[in-house]
């Protein structure tokens, strides 16, 4: 005797439950199981399938037909901060659109802005080069002092030094910065000789010019921010400094490292809590009196970047009322559309994970409607039932395509059958309504007849 699927469930359980509109919906294991048990085994079409196998091609038949084929649209609503970077989703594939919501709930349209980019910053001398050099001025005890503060010269980083004051030359890669502090407007440093496995002490008299390179090799970027904060005190038995005042520490974010010669290479700020400042390691030296510590933020920030987010657009409205178009009095001719709108604009940059904004966007609540891949969570990792025989002929023809000695007439069968599937689907999950269309298209300029 057959069984309705909601076999021993009642109304009203569903209705007291949670998962309203789950009916409609397969987990992908019913899936995988499902397809183990009908296409696998004896005379039939894979006989002999692992289901390891079967579990590979069944995420990636949800991850390609999410895009397209499934209704795998999520919404995500965030304040812009004074940032006005948004991060981009974990499961994100491709943005439908983005909106910035009034005081009346409606949502406005934000275009992207096509003709600039957040780029990587490249630090460059005044001649133009890619290598960062300073001039170390004189050398006391261990301590070389530079001409000025320099916040990008960073422990670790590679010493190029053409003598040490007697003629002696230095294999090169040999000396690295070992420790990094500013006093009274100059940036010292500490450098440790990787060959004799000792600090380097150059002569009384030292004055020529030092490059500073990356231990990878590659080039040295500009950096978001270096803040240089004085009056701030340690001790070697707790990862902790403490600042005087909270306005000198108002800058230092966690994640920025710490450049100072008490403390070792890649040392971070970890949190901030008052006055005191958690790093992720102890200090070797007690503070002494007078000494700066020099916090730098890893975050690159590009020149273009910067001009774009302080340029002041038209103000966007506050309540409802249709999208304003900048006024031209009266002479709109030769506007571009996607530029002749208040609403402001943003930019995506895919390889930081980052979508920027517009100024006038600061503040306002924005909407990101995205594609989602559908494999974020475990929850989330379900097939539509209109579209699972789909997904069985997708996995289908992945296990075939996957074997040696499978005709070819076999692979265009179940190819065929595949995207016959697919489209199938498609148009099944379609959300295509005949009046809806209508209603929108009796407001163009070509009269509807209906």
């Amino acid at each position: 005797m057959a069984h309705g699927l909601l076999q021993g469930q009642q109304q009203q359980q569903y209705y007291n439950s949670n998962n309203y509109g789950g009916y409609q919906f397969i987990s992908l294991t019913d899936v995988i199981n499902n397809f183990m048990a009908t296409y696998t085994g004896e005379d039939k079409i894979l006989e002999k399938t692992n289901r390891s196998d079967v579990s590979f091609h069944a995420h990636r038949a949800l991850a390609e037909l999410s895009f397209d084929v499934f209704k795998s649209c999520k919404a995500q609503e965030i304040e812009i901060p004074a940032s006005l970077a948004m991060v981009l989703p974990q499961d994100y594939v491709n943005y439908i659109k983005l909106t910035w919501s009034d005081s009346s709930g409606v949502e406005h349209v934000i275009y992207p802005a096509r003709k600039t980019s957040n780029p990587t910053p490249i630090l460059q001398n005044s001649d133009g080069d890619y290598a960062l050099t300073a001039e170390a001025t004189a050398g006391v005890t261990n301590l070389l002092a530079l001409d000025d503060e320099y916040p990008d010269v960073l422990p670790g980083m590679i010493v190029d030094v053409p003598y040490n004051g007697t003629g002696t030359q230095f294999p090169s890669g040999s000396l690295i910065v070992w420790r990094v502090y500013n006093q009274g407007g100059v940036t010292l440093i500490t450098i440790y000789d990787t060959t004799a496995g000792a600090i380097w002490v150059p002569g009384l008299v030292f004055s020529t010019t030092l490059t500073f390179t990356n231990t990878d090799g590659s080039l040295v970027l500009q950096k978001e921010s270096s803040h240089i904060v004085e009056g701030l005190s340690w001790n070697t038995t707790v990862p902790i400094m403490t600042a005087t005042t909270a306005a000198s520490i108002a800058n230092i974010r966690v994640g920025m490292e710490v450049g100072n010669r008490a403390f070792g290479i890649g040392t971070i700020v970890t949190s901030i809590n008052g006055l005191v400042i958690t790093v992720s390691a102890v200090a070797a030296v007690v503070s002494g009196v007078g000494e700066d510590v020099t916090f730098t933020s890893f975050d690159l920030i590009s020149d273009t970047w910067s001009k774009y987010n302080s340029a002041t657009p038209s103000s966007n409205q506050g309540d409802y009322q249709d999208d304003i178009y900048w006024s031209a009095g009266g002479e709109r001719y030769g506007l571009d559309p996607q530029h002749a709108q208040t609403n402001g604009s943003f930019f995506i940059d895919d390889c930081k994970g980052m979508i920027y904004f517009s100024s006038n966007l600061s503040g306002k609540t924005v909407i990101l409607k995205y594609i989602s891949d559908s494999l974020g969570t475990h929850d989330e990792m379900q097939v539509h039932k209109l579209a699972e025989e789909a997904i069985y002929k997708w996995i289908v023809y992945g296990c075939l395509s996957a074997r040696l000695n499978i005709p070819e007439y076999v692979m265009r069968r179940y190819k065929k059958e595949k995207f016959a599937e697919t489209r199938k689907a498609k148009l099944r999950l379609s959300n295509i309504k005949l009046e809806e269309i209508t209603q929108v298209l009796r407001g163009k300029s070509k009269q509807i007849k209906h």
